[in-house]
C-alpha cells in the first residue's frame, strides 16, 4: 500500500525541531557532494527545461541519505504567477525494493526543506545577537526561514517587503501572532524596497522570483547577513556579483551555484564561494570570521534534502494514521 500525503496531512506532521535535527545529520553525512549511502557513491541528477508559456519543470533524482532506507525522485512545475506556484510530487522509494511507499506534495515538502535549510545556514553566519530579521518576498518559504530561525534564535522584530504590500502586511501579521516563543512581542515594519530592509536588519532572507538583483554592495551595511534563496534556476538573480565579491559567500553545492545559481547567475565562479553550509556545520570551513563582515547563504537546494523530511513524513504519518491508503497494484 502507498501514503499519499497532502499538503494539510504533512503539516500536521511536520514540526520544526525535529526537521532541523534532520537537515543537520544530513549536511553532516551527505555533505555538499550528494554522497550516496553505505559504500556506493551515488551523484544525484537534477533535470530541468522550460515549458511552453511561463512555466518550468525539474525533476530531482534519486535522493540519499546515509541511514534511511529509502529514496526519492520529486517532479516539479514551476509557475510564477499561480497560487501556489510550485506543484508537482515527491515519490518515496523502498531503498531494497523500489516499492512506492509515498506520494507527497512537493510544494509543502519543498517549502519546509528550503526554509529550514535556509535557517541552519542563516542562523550560523549571521551574528548571534542579532534579533532583528528581513524578508523580502513573504511567501511559504521565507515563512519557513523565520519559523525556523524563531527555534533557533530570538527573533525580535521583522522586516517585510514584498511586491504586494497586503502579502507582506499578511505576513507579519502571521508572525506577531505566532510570537517568539518567551513571551515577547515581535515588532513588524511593511519596508518600501529590499533596500530599506537591508539598512533595517541584520539578517536579510530573500525569496523571490527576481530576474535582476535586488540588492547591490551600496545597498548592505557592514555586518549584514544574506539568505539568497530566489536564484535556484538560470537566469535568476537577487544580489549583484560587486556584493558576491564583496562578501563571505557560502552556498549548498559549487558547481549548482555556477551552473544555475547565485554565482553563475551573474558571472561568477566557483572560486567565489568560501565553502559550502554543509563544511561549516562540520568545522571543516570557518564561517563567519568578523563582526563586520557581510556574509551570503546562497543555496539552489539539494535532492537529499526531500527525502530527509519526506521520511520524517511518512514515518510520523503512519505512527499517526495520518494519510490515505492506496493500492497502485490493484
Amino acid at each position: 500500500m502507498t501514503l499519499l500525503l497532502g499538503r494539510s496531512d504533512l503539516e500536521r506532521v511536520l514540526d520544526v525541531p525535529t526537521c532541523l535535527d534532520a537537515l543537520r545529520h544530513g549536511f553532516a553525512t551527505v555533505g555538499s557532494g550528494e554522497g550516496g549511502s553505505g559504500e556506493q557513491d551515488i551523484s544525484a541528477r537534477r533535470v530541468r527545461t522550460d515549458l511552453p508559456g511561463p512555466g518550468t519543470a525539474t525533476a530531482l533524482m534519486p535522493s540519499l541519505v546515509p541511514g534511511v532506507p529509502a529514496y526519492t525522485v520529486k517532479v516539479n512545475a514551476k509557475f510564477p504567477g499561480a497560487r501556489p506556484a510550485l506543484r508537482g510530487l515527491v515519490c518515496l522509494h523502498d531503498l531494497g525494493s523500489g516499492e512506492l511507499l509515498a506520494v507527497l506534495d512537493s510544494a509543502t515538502v519543498t517549502a519546509w526543506r528550503t526554509g529550514l535549510a535556509a535557517a541552519l545556514g542563516t542562523h550560523m553566519l549571521a551574528r548571534p545577537e542579532v534579533a532583528r530579521v528581513g524578508v523580502v518576498g513573504a511567501g511559504a518559504q521565507a515563512d519557513l526561514v523565520v519559523r525556523g530561525l524563531s527555534a533557533l534564535r530570538t527573533v525580535r522584530g521583522l522586516a517585510v517587503h514584498d511586491v504586494d504590500p497586503d502579502r507582506a502586511r499578511a505576513f507579519g501579521e502571521a508572525h506577531v501572532r505566532r510570537g517568539t516563543g518567551d513571551g515577547a512581542a515581535v515588532e513588524v515594519v511593511v519596508a518600501a524596497d529590499p533596500a530599506e530592509v537591508a539598512r533595517r536588519c541584520g539578517i536579510v532572507v530573500l525569496a523571490t522570483w527576481a530576474r535582476s538583483p535586488l540588492l547591490s554592495r551600496a545597498d548592505v551595511p557592514s555586518g549584514t547577513h544574506l539568505s539568497s534563496l530566489g536564484a535556484d534556476e538560470p537566469g535568476k538573480a537577487e544580489l549583484t556579483a560587486d556584493l558576491l565579491r564583496h562578501a563571505r559567500v557560502f552556498v549548498d553545492d559549487v558547481d549548482l551555484a555556477v551552473a544555475a545559481g547565485a554565482l553563475g547567475n551573474v558571472g561568477l565562479g566557483p572560486d567565489e564561494a568560501a565553502g559550502t553550509l554543509g563544511e561549516v556545520l562540520t568545522g571543516r570551513v570557518a564561517g563567519r570570521s568578523a563582526p563586520e563582515q557581510v556574509t551570503v547563504y546562497a543555496p539552489v537546494g539539494l535532492p537529499w534534502q526531500d527525502l530527509a523530511l519526506s521520511w520524517l513524513a511518512y514515518d510520523a504519518a503512519r505512527a499517526s494514521g495520518l494519510g490515505t491508503s492506496y493500492d497502485w497494484l490493484a
